[in-house]
């Protein structure tokens, strides 16, 4: 054999074994039975890691920003918009045709200081939320599947709206209503939601989740889902609570998506607390995989390497399915076990 040759075939077995390899990929499971499996995307990663794109644009079929598109990003300064990490997204998200979510329009957190700082009467607030919602999504008009239009919105406790955000003080309550009323004057195609963490099982917020948006529905006004963020600790279990909840909010005539999972363990991370791991992500793939209200579930991130988890949690960590040098942990497998295996059943 020559050794012309002998290179072009070692040149097709390398294509085919990456033709296989992206066959066997969690986005080509879930596309082929209409299920999205996404992960939340550090923009200066993607912009500086090629392991990191190469793994994102074969795994997933649906990104969301993680920091990108909040309000202190994009709207740092009086009349000024910086889009190109948020855009840097979406343009990648479009060349692997992945779907993108947008996280966040409204949110007490993440303001910058010209906000949080500023002497605003209730119509400055209102023109305010009106000028950023109407220029962050008229940018991205067709472009993003959905929305997270407000962002936990509701008091821990359960008792009601979170009396200490800004969009409350300066506005009061209806500002929830007018945050999606101007998403959708702004973008009709867009999908709207809700999205919270602590709200997913049984309790006082989760009720005060569902009185919420039942209320938003009542009013008018235009919503599509319910978001359900997930952050959780390895063990974790789907429950009949979060079956009734689920339920409950799918009868509404609402969507539900799983926006930002993760589960993590106690460090350091042994073969053992990992397989633990495995089994909490099994669980909670396979319950909304063949749940009909559920069409996706995003991981807060996809690689040890970049998550949030460690900054915010001391002594935990290992919460996604990659690990730091991107390997594919036992959570990965639970997960795209359980995909093909629930799909199937899936009504």
């Amino acid at each position: 054999m020559s050794r012309a040759v002998r290179a072009a075939v070692a040149a097709l077995v390398v294509s085919l074994s990456a033709h296989v390899a992206a066959a066997n990929s969690l986005r080509d499971v879930a596309a082929a039975r209409g299920f999205f499996v996404g992960a939340a995307v550090d923009s200066t990663a993607l912009a500086k890691e090629s392991k990191y794109r190469t793994t994102l644009g074969r795994e997933f079929n649906v990104c969301v920003g993680e920091n990108a598109f909040k309000f202190e990003n994009i709207h740092p300064a009086p009349g000024m918009y910086a889009f190109g990490p948020a855009d840097s997204i979406v343009t990648f998200a479009e060349t692997k045709g992945m779907r993108v979510r947008g996280h966040t329009l409204v949110w007490y957190q993440q303001l910058p200081a010209w906000v949080r700082n500023g002497s605003f009467t209730r119509d400055e607030a209102i023109a305010l939320l009106r000028e950023h919602i109407t220029t962050v999504v008229s940018h991205f008009r067709g472009k993003i599947w959905a929305w997270d239009v407000v962002n936990e919105a509701v008091a821990d406790d359960g008792s009601g709206l979170r009396t200490t955000s800004f969009w409350y003080q300066k506005i009061g309550a209806d500002y929830v209503d007018l945050a999606f009323q101007i998403a959708h004057e702004v973008d009709p195609d867009a999908k709207l939601y809700y999205n919270d963490y602590g709200a997913e099982g049984d309790g006082a917020k989760s009720d005060a989740v569902f009185e919420l948006v039942r209320g938003l529905q009542q009013r008018g006004v235009p919503i599509d889902g319910v978001g359900w963020q997930m952050h959780v600790r390895s063990g974790f279990r789907i429950t009949d609570a979060h079956r009734a909840n689920a339920d409950r909010i799918a009868a509404l005539g609402l969507r539900l998506t799983v926006t930002e999972l993760d589960v993590r363990v106690v460090l350091p991370a042994t073969a053992e607390k990992l397989a633990v791991q495995a089994e909490s992500y099994r669980d909670i793939i396979a319950f909304c995989a063949a749940h009909p209200a559920f069409d996706a579930v995003l991981t807060w991130g996809f690689t040890d390497k970049h998550s949030w988890i460690p900054r915010f949690f001391k002594g935990e960590g290992a919460a996604l399915p990659f690990d730091a040098k991107y390997k594919r942990k036992p959570a990965y497998k639970a997960m795209k076990t359980e995909l093909a295996r629930a799909l199937n059943r899936r009504p």
